[in-house]
């Protein structure tokens, strides 16, 4: 185990902004099944969508939900329009590569269509969905993170824009700083409103 610091980043919401994106699919996944798009959108921000089917569409196959959902998901991709909050691309790129990740909930394959869509430079690590049985808000993801990084949790500095994402960090014992709100993220160590504001102490973190 090394003892250098790290720094781990959360995606949608922290390093590019896909709030758009997100509301447009989960209208057209609510408007397969005839249902409100803003009501579905609604519980959509606050639940998984396991438990956002459940809830908006009970009589319907939660795998045959997921699955279209996927489809949207992929096709945005493909043709969505993703905007990289400013001084992400800078921050990225000051980073040693071997010092950072990115852990998200999203899957692999999203994440890098999204990141060649804005330019971003991509980690040699990325945590997603598939790399574990325990999303967000357990530890496991960070955990995990760490452990292939070869990194001791305490050194890691996590970044971060949900609750979720937050209490995830800190289960894993490491230091979280929100960002991109008007407030702090409850438990966060610190709070900065924009991603632009964190840059310059993210890479002095870094020693």
């Amino acid at each position: 185990m090394t003892y250098r610091n790290f720094v781990l980043f959360d995606v949608d919401g922290t390093l590019m902004d896909a709030v758009a994106n997100q509301r447009r699919m989960w209208h057209q996944w609510a408007a397969r099944y005839g249902l409100d798009g803003d009501e579905v959108y609604a519980v959509a921000l606050r639940t998984r969508p396991v438990e956002t089917f459940a809830a908006v569409a009970p009589g319907h196959d939660p795998d045959e939900c997921l699955a279209l959902l996927h489809e949207l998901e992929d096709e945005d991709v493909r043709t969505g329009t993703y905007t990289a909050f400013d001084g992400a691309a800078e921050l990225l790129g000051g980073l040693p590569a071997d010092r950072w990740a990115l852990v998200t909930s999203n899957y692999e394959h999203r994440v890098r269509g999204r990141f060649e869509r804005t330019g971003l430079p991509l980690p040699g690590l990325i945590v997603d969905a598939a790399s574990v049985a325990e999303g967000k808000p357990s530890p496991v993801p960070y955990l995990l993170a760490a452990e292939k990084l070869g990194a001791d949790p305490a050194r890691c500095l996590v970044i971060e824009d949900a609750p979720s994402g937050v209490r995830s960090g800190l289960a894993a014992g490491m230091t979280v700083w929100s960002v991109n709100g008007p407030a702090a993220v409850d438990g966060a160590h610190r709070h900065f409103p924009t991603l632009a504001d964190a840059a310059p102490h993210i890479l002095a973190s870094l020693g």
